[in-house]
């Protein structure tokens, strides 16, 4: 084969080299992974497509070998969900690890220079499709890649961090699905949990847009049902717990959103909510079976089922710009029994019977 690389330049050419030994390598793998006949192993083409893979996949495995890779921002309960649910979304379309595909995931550890240079590793790798989760997570892929789809989720406001123009398709290389929840329907919840609440208290990360984004939009919802909110910042996971303890004495509920630095560091604020009779009402699953009071949320896992729907439409063949940006598709109530009485709160037999899930003792 005469190499694409004599017309090009230098760089190319060597971009072009490791694009091409790395499928090499990824075909490899599959051989030994799956046993197939090493006569078998796809010969690359020029634009590292396959040139000799049979239709239905590699060895005629049933499925064309993907490449799928995930950075998450933090590992916590609700994107750990997320995470598998899309995984499973995949495994259940007959894409099997290790055989029909290659499956990359990392965590950024809350650190966003973290995040960037795993995002620079992963377009180096070239896979079909990455998937980040949670804004900062996404931020970093986005900046890294024009070409290879990314398909977002876990972000509040994906137009206001600057990931998406609209939420209609973007004509680009991104889409996703948005854990946007709407603020007059979760004031609305607060009210069910405490009917006479005069005064809400949120904790939010003045450097990531969902969590100031959420905390503005409560603060409109709120005030039109004549509630004042109480803002504390927690700049760090480490700041969460004493941003909780400057809440005391100054609010009658606490309502944590979708901050992943919050929800790192969830304990703090429970143990802060325990210890002054504060109900805590929360945005997600997770967080009420860890000790809030109770949610209408989102169900993460579902959610990742979602995400990974529409990674199989790229894998099928369309284009991320064509696809238009979703939120999650339903709403959940999830009550905590056992928080609820550490905390103060007296929840009313209605709102117990439209609970989709019930933690802690009767």
């Amino acid at each position: 084969m005469v190499s694409a690389c004599t017309s090009a330049s230098t760089s190319a050419c060597s971009s072009f080299s490791r694009r091409l030994a790395a499928r090499t390598v990824a075909a490899a793998a599959l051989v030994l992974a799956s046993g197939m006949p090493a006569a078998l192993l796809p010969a690359w083409g020029q634009d590292g497509s396959a040139a000799n893979v049979p239709a239905g996949g590699a060895g005629g495995m049933g499925k064309t070998p993907a490449a799928v890779s995930v950075l998450s921002i933090v590992e916590h309960p609700s994107l750990d969900a997320l995470r598998d649910g899309l995984h499973d979304e995949l495994k259940d379309a007959g894409y099997q690890d290790g055989k029909s595909l290659h499956w990359a995931y990392q965590s950024a550890q809350g650190n966003q220079g973290t995040a960037v240079q795993i995002a620079r590793k992963f377009v180096g790798d070239r896979p079909d499709v990455i998937v980040p989760i949670a804004t900062p997570a996404a931020q970093a892929v986005v900046s890294a890649t024009h070409q290879i789809p990314v398909v977002y989720n876990a972000i509040t406001d994906p137009v206001a961090a600057q990931i998406v123009k609209s939420m209609a398709p973007s004509g680009t290389n991104v889409t996703g699905v948005s854990d946007k929840l709407v603020a007059d329907r979760q004031v609305a919840f607060i009210k069910r949990v405490v009917p006479d609440v005069k005064r809400v208290g949120i904790i939010y990360s003045p450097a990531e847009a969902n969590s100031v984004s959420t905390s503005r939009e409560m603060k409109m919802a709120l005030e039109k049902q004549g509630i004042s909110l109480v803002e504390v910042s927690a700049p760090r996971s480490v700041d969460v717990g004493q941003a909780a303890q400057r809440l005391v004495g100054k609010v009658d509920v606490i309502y944590t959103g979708n901050d992943n630095n919050v929800i790192s560091a969830y304990e703090s604020v429970i143990r802060v909510a325990n210890a002054a009779k504060i109900p805590l009402i929360c945005a997600d699953r997770s967080s009420v079976q860890r000790g809030a009071t109770g949610a209408m949320a989102i169900d993460y896992y579902r959610m990742g089922r979602q995400t990974g729907r529409m990674v199989l439409r790229i894998l099928n063949g369309e284009k991320p710009g064509d696809i238009a940006s979703e939120t999650s598709d339903r709403l959940d109530i999830t009550l905590n029994l056992d928080a609820a009485r550490r905390q103060g709160a007296t929840l009313s037999p209605e709102l117990k019977a439209e609970a989709s899930e019930i933690f802690g003792k009767p």
